[in-house]
């Protein structure tokens, strides 16, 4: 489908328009990877914990409780190559790396804090859901 080039430039893409166009929802659609990485549950933690400032890997692993060496590295990797977190390498004695949020991380995070917000704030409810479903006597 063709769109009036007038009004796609106009109007700001969301992702919102990008589902109802198709190209999110496209299996090969590459900012998929981008959606993967921020909204993984150890990526939301990371860049949430990057909020308040720079911190070194092992301050961000303790601050994000449960997260593996693994998983810390894997998530901090992803977030840098999309360009969300910045990672500074101090060539002192010992040597030390500290992340922070680029701009564009400052962005993302502000939304996908809105998100994990709306989950702390309704936790009880889903439980509610979940422990009702769970009950025999409504099935």
């Amino acid at each position: 489908m063709l769109e009036d080039a007038s009004l796609t430039n106009a109007l700001p893409v969301t992702l919102t328009d990008k589902v109802r166009r198709g190209d999110l929802s496209s299996e090969t659609c590459p900012s998929r990877q981008v959606l993967k990485n921020v909204t993984s549950q150890w990526g939301l933690l990371t860049l949430i914990a990057l909020r308040d400032g720079k911190h070194r890997f092992g301050e961000l692993r303790r601050k994000i409780g449960g997260v593996s060496e693994k998983m810390l590295t894997q998530s901090l990797r992803a977030l840098e190559a999309d360009g969300f977190i910045d990672r500074k390498v101090h060539h002192s004695i010992p040597p030390h790396v500290e992340y922070t949020l680029t701009p564009l991380g400052h962005e993302v995070t502000e939304r996908v804090a809105a998100l994990a917000d709306w989950i702390e704030l309704n936790y009880e409810k889903v439980l509610t859901v979940r422990q009702a479903l769970a009950s025999p006597n409504i099935r």
